[in-house]
């Protein structure tokens, strides 16, 4: 298993576009793939999943991923999110 710690930065949050785009990336890897907000866990290959988490600027996030991608896999979604625009 491997995970990284975050600030999300998008001035909007992860809304239903970015999250669209973050369920895109993250459906390439092998990987399971999940996003932590407040202790609570959420599949990152689910737009359902991500939307009910309600991520808005400045929440921590932890991306975790568990399978043979996993620290690239983690890596490469830290830099989709921090480059996401409203």
């Amino acid at each position: 298993m491997y995970r990284e710690e975050m600030i999300l930065q998008n001035e909007t949050g992860l809304h239903a576009r970015p999250a669209s785009i973050l369920v895109k990336e993250a459906s390439v890897f092998k990987s399971e793939i999940s996003l932590i907000k407040d202790d609570k866990k959420y599949n990152a290959k689910s737009i359902i999943n991500l939307l009910s988490m309600g991520a808005a600027k400045g929440d921590q996030l932890v991306i975790e991923a568990e399978g043979e991608d996993e620290e690239i896999a983690v890596k490469e979604l830290i830099k989709i999110i921090n480059n996401l625009n409203g």
